[in-house]
């Protein structure tokens, strides 16, 4: 698999530094994963970049079984399913604010001291949820 969009690609969403440390093989192997990364660029990422104006760096996109466990994400995490994608900036705040002016359609936005964590359904009803991690101490959206 290659490039998504303008400035996305699958490459990075199966990148791992836990996955690399630990030897796992963290690499999105069916079609509705693809699919799902593919619906959340074009739908929230890429059209969040293109309005960011500068480059978005995605800390955690897909994860496998054996990579969720590793760093202790939630069993049911969106991320098996490549719905969900991990964005580092140095302003969460600004980067969330600038989703919901947008009205991207995210199922949940997760605020966390470093990034923010977007999600987005490939079938059904996006739930817009804004939540925030217990480490986060900035403004809220």
């Amino acid at each position: 698999m290659g490039t998504i969009s303008e400035n996305f690609s699958y490459r990075e969403f199966e990148a791992s530094e836990t996955a690399r440390r630990h030897g796992i093989m963290n690499v999105i192997t069916t079609v509705q994963v693809r699919d799902s990364v593919k619906s959340l660029v074009e739908e929230v990422l890429q059209p969040l970049r293109d309005a960011w104006g500068k480059p978005l760096a995605i800390n955690s996109g897909y994860r496998s079984q054996e990579l969720n466990r590793a760093v202790g994400g939630v069993p049911d995490s969106q991320h098996l399913k490549g719905e969900a994608a991990d964005v580092a900036c140095s302003d969460p705040y600004a980067l969330a604010r600038l989703a919901c002016d947008l009205n991207l359609p995210y199922d949940q936005m997760i605020l966390y001291p470093t990034f923010v964590h977007f999600s987005h359904r490939l079938a059904g009803e996006q739930r817009r949820q804004i939540l925030y991690n217990r480490t986060y101490q900035g403004k809220r959206v």
